[in-house]
């Protein structure tokens, strides 16, 4: 996939939003870095935008109304193959369970645990 031109982040926590995107920009991404509190927002989005740029998308798992495994199925089945998207799990659970859910979604590719660090951020994003 070429350079990351956009980060995505979907939670429904306030906090948790602002410091991850302060992680983003930390790491040293310059790019477009859009936030939705919403599942279903940031469904809309994707699908209007049809992933025009390269775009990085870090989801959280329950959120109310759609989650993120619902997001990430409904993006499988309705966007084009190869679109430039890569989308990560970043949530507060560590159940196996959810894990394992979340490797079952061929679209996702990394199950994180809260909170996203710099570091973190700077070895998923491609900034070259």
């Amino acid at each position: 996939m070429p350079h990351t031109q956009r980060v995505i982040l979907v939670d429904d926590s306030d906090n948790d939003n602002f410091f991850h995107d302060i992680a983003v920009r930390k790491c040293g991404f310059a790019g477009e870095i859009k936030i939705f509190d919403k599942g279903e927002d940031a469904l809309d989005f994707l699908l209007n935008d049809r992933v025009s740029v390269p775009t990085m998308v870090f989801m959280d798992i329950n959120m109310a109304g759609m989650g993120g495994f619902e997001l990430a199925r409904t993006l499988e089945e309705q966007l084009e193959p190869g679109v430039p998207l890569q989308l990560h799990m970043l949530t507060s659970s560590s159940w196996s369970v959810d894990k394992a859910t979340a490797d079952s979604i061929g679209l996702i590719q990394s199950y994180l645990v809260k909170p996203l660090t710099r570091e973190t951020a700077a070895a998923l994003i491609d900034l070259s």
